[in-house]
């Protein structure tokens, strides 16, 4: 698994699990798909993860949008 890969897994993840959250436990927790949402498309224009970043570091390949 590149960092690109597992950047867009685990985006996903946090998503799915803040709309659980959302339903189950308060909708504030929208405000964590948001913020997933709004880090996203800034990687798409900035190219800049902070996610990206981490996998890096814990030894994962770079990819094609994440070197």
């Amino acid at each position: 698994m590149n960092v690109d890969r597992a950047m867009f897994a685990f985006a996903g993840s946090m998503i799915l699990i803040s709309v659980l959250l959302t339903h189950f436990v308060s909708p504030w927790w929208l405000l964590l798909t948001t913020f997933v949402g709004l880090n996203l498309l800034q990687a798409a224009f900035t190219g800049f993860c902070p996610a990206a970043i981490v996998f890096r570091k814990l030894g994962l390949q770079a990819g094609c949008a994440f070197k």
